[in-house]
Parts: C-alpha cells; sequence; structure tokens
C-alpha cells in the first residue's frame, strides 16, 4: 500500500499535543512550533500509525466476503432478534439505486449494496438488522420496528445513512 501524502502543521500556540486527521487524500499531522525535525519525523510516523489503526479498526470485519457477511448476520440474529431470523444467503452486489439493502422473505434471501462496504461497523450492522427483522415481520409496521430497534444504534445509524445519501445525491431514504 502506498504511503500517504503527509503535510504538516507547525502552531506557535501548539504547545504539547499533536494531533492527525485526513483532508481529502492528505494526511495532515498538527505539530507544536517548537519541535525538531527528528521529533517531527517520530511524530508523523507515530500518528501515521494510529489513525491507520483507528481506521481498521472502524471497518467491520463483514465487509470481506459474502461469507463474513452471513456470520455477522449470524451473530446479530443472537444477539439482537433471539436467533429466529436466520437467512438462506446474505451476499454483497452491486450499489443499488434507490435501497441499502434487500430482503425477499419467502426466499429467506438479503442483498446488501456496496454501497455499505466502508461504513462505520454499526451502521452496516443496523442495515443487517434491519433485513434479518424482516425475515420475521415482512412489511413495515410495529411489530417490524419494534425488532429493529432493540439494536441500540438504529436512530443513530439511520441518521448517517440519510445524511450519506444526500452529501452524494444518491436519493435513498428509509424504506
Amino acid at each position: 500500500m502506498a504511503e500517504p501524502r503527509v503535510e504538516v502543521r507547525r502552531s506557535s500556540r501548539r504547545r504539547r499535543m499533536v494531533s492527525a486527521y485526513r483532508e481529502g487524500d492528505t494526511v495532515v499531522v498538527l505539530l507544536p512550533a517548537r519541535m525538531t525535525k527528528g521529533e517531527e519525523k517520530h511524530w508523523v510516523a507515530e500518528m501515521l500509525s494510529r489513525l491507520q489503526r483507528s481506521e481498521t479498526r472502524r471497518k467491520s470485519p463483514a465487509r470481506t466476503s459474502d461469507e463474513a457477511l452471513m456470520a455477522r448476520c449470524a451473530e446479530l440474529s443472537e444477539r439482537y432478534l433471539d436467533s429466529l431470523a436466520d437467512p438462506v444467503s446474505v451476499r454483497w452486489v452491486p450499489p443499488m439505486r434507490t435501497r441499502w439493502a434487500s430482503c425477499t422473505p419467502t426466499e429467506g434471501t438479503i442483498r446488501v449494496s456496496e454501497r455499505l462496504r466502508d461504513v462505520p461497523p454499526w451502521v452496516l450492522d443496523y442495515v443487517l438488522v434491519h433485513e434479518l427483522a424482516h425475515l420475521l415481520v415482512p412489511g413495515h409496521g410495529k411489530d417490524f420496528w419494534e425488532w429493529v430497534h432493540r439494536y441500540p444504534k438504529t436512530e443513530r445509524a439511520m441518521g448517517f445513512l440519510e445524511g450519506l445519501s444526500a452529501a452524494a445525491g444518491w436519493g435513498i431514504s428509509e424504506d
């Protein structure tokens, strides 16, 4: 993997704290102005390492394959749906035009848009719980939402997806 472009910004107001963040394809490292070049080199490497660990931790392992997605569904069904939702198949599919995912309850199949591969794990988990709940209750009535709301980050994930869709101009909304 190629090293990211790094921009170091020094500040005379900054005394001890070092921080870093991504700005597009560049990693910006903020340092106190008084640091030496040797300290700068150390802290740039350290902050790149921390940023990489943080980003890796935020990505769901379920994004790697259909098998991993199916395994995650089993965990979520056990944790939030009393192990009652047991899909026949769960798979990643090319980006859908109007949905994040879909479920065919009569066949027990769930399809998840590849647009969700890089969302935070708690967002993907919400989408999976939503689709798993359709295996228990096909529509979007009160019973369905009672199952979905067992997942504690439901409202937060719905807001995330709404913002993502709006920002990207996809026009995807909740069912």
